[in-house]
């Protein structure tokens, strides 16, 4: 009875804390569905963007990228392919393309993703510049979707949206129904009220304009692609997400895989709030100043609460104290599973992603996917107070399309 109860009380905390926190995301998302839509404010109709392609060892990958990125609907472009000392065969691939009068090779000694952004950035000669991540597969109209998300002259950056491609396994299943959640439900919710606190790597795009003011990437740091939108909101823009502009890309296939990338982007929230703590409760900063406390909270407070939570209930137990009354468990173990049932289902109708119904199967694993999210955070803050080496922690490929 005992390990049941403890059961059921880590699946419906974890699902309730999900629920509550998703609560002001109903309206808030309903909201940016119902905006209307403007032209976007460049003087051309079709305004030149350059997009930078950063690489390392990426050999597996980089050709369905650059092939997806140049077969797109859209023709006013270049492609600046950066390969960042690559011991594989991603030179080669790329080169493959350069006889392409849209694509540019360049090859550096490797310096880490963001010096590779950088040298990209410092030859692009668009007005947009887009950045994407080399297992990136474009949609013919995946820019044409980005630059009608700048509407106005204060937008001055544009977040696109991902979806998994390598659709192979329960884990990359798991990560399809969660994209929808933690991408298309939240990043509506939160441009809305212009506080996205990421353009994310994936895939993003910049007015160059915004970057002469903003700087380039920070290099030697991980997180890079946080830290660049935080000096975006700094320096008085407003960034937007544009659910219909897609990227498919490569989610982690291995649970080492996963535990690598989520310890290095909370490693790069973590670094980001640091130093640009001085934002927090900053009316200059606008909105986003005061939405990072709650950000910050439910990323890195709440995590640690849980995972405490967690320790201390089976302690309490073996000590026959029951620190909730059982039918109060009950209630927050329904209620927990069924708010985050509905937020999934929800987020997916937002998306119009009715065929990924069918991994319904695998949402029993997000009560250990969270779990695992909340050790991860305390790992992260353990590895910076250690203040080891940030690296590149590029995923393993599987060059695996299933889309």
């Amino acid at each position: 009875m005992e390990l049941l109860l403890l059961f059921f009380y880590i699946t419906g905390f974890t699902c309730f804390s999900v629920g509550i926190l998703t609560i002001p995301y109903y309206p808030l998302s309903l909201a940016f569905e119902m905006r209307k839509s403007k032209q976007n404010i460049f003087n051309s109709k079709n305004p030149f963007v350059s997009i930078v392609v950063p690489a390392y060892n990426e050999g597996k990958v980089i050709g369905h990228c650059i092939k997806s990125i140049i077969e797109s609907n859209y023709s006013e472009y270049e492609v600046i392919l950066v390969d960042d000392g690559s011991s594989d065969n991603t030179l080669e691939e790329m080169q493959r393309y350069e006889t392409n009068s849209h694509v540019i090779v360049v090859t550096k000694k490797n310096g880490g993703k963001a010096s590779a952004l950088n040298v990209g950035l410092s030859l692009a000669k668009g007005e947009v510049i887009f950045f994407v991540d080399a297992d990136g597969m474009f949609a013919p109209d995946t820019i044409s979707k980005m630059l009608s998300g700048f509407s106005s002259e204060d937008v001055g950056a544009v977040c696109g949206n991902d979806a998994p491609i390598n659709v192979n396994n329960l884990q990359t299943k798991l990560a399809t129904l969660l994209t929808h959640v933690g991408t298309g439900f939240v990043r509506r919710a939160l441009s809305a009220i212009d506080c996205l606190p990421v353009v994310s790597g994936n895939i993003g795009a910049f007015r160059y304009s915004t970057l002469e003011k903003t700087g380039p990437f920070l290099e030697g740091f991980i997180g890079e692609d946080i830290e660049l939108t935080w000096r975006v909101h700094k320096a008085g823009y407003k960034i937007v997400f544009q659910p219909w502009a897609i990227v498919y890309a490569e989610a982690p296939s291995t649970i080492t895989g996963l535990w690598k990338q989520r310890v290095r982007w909370a490693r790069g929230l973590l670094k980001t709030a640091y130093i640009h703590r001085d934002m927090l409760f900053n009316p200059k900063y606008g909105p986003f100043a005061f939405y990072l406390p709650i950000n910050l909270t439910s990323m890195i407070i709440i995590p640690l609460l849980q995972l405490i939570s967690i320790i201390l209930l089976p302690i309490l137990l073996f000590l026959n104290i029951n620190p909730i009354p059982l039918n109060w468990i009950g209630i927050m173990g329904w209620l927990g599973m069924f708010s985050a049932i509905f937020a999934l289902l929800f987020s997916i109708a937002l998306d119009r992603a009715w065929s990924d119904l069918k991994y319904f199967y695998v949402v029993p694993l997000w009560v250990l996917y969270s779990l695992m999210m909340d050790v991860v955070m305390l790992w992260a803050i353990i590895v910076e107070l250690r203040r080891e080496e940030a690296k590149w922690n590029k995923l393993d490929r599987t060059g695996i399309v299933s889309r």
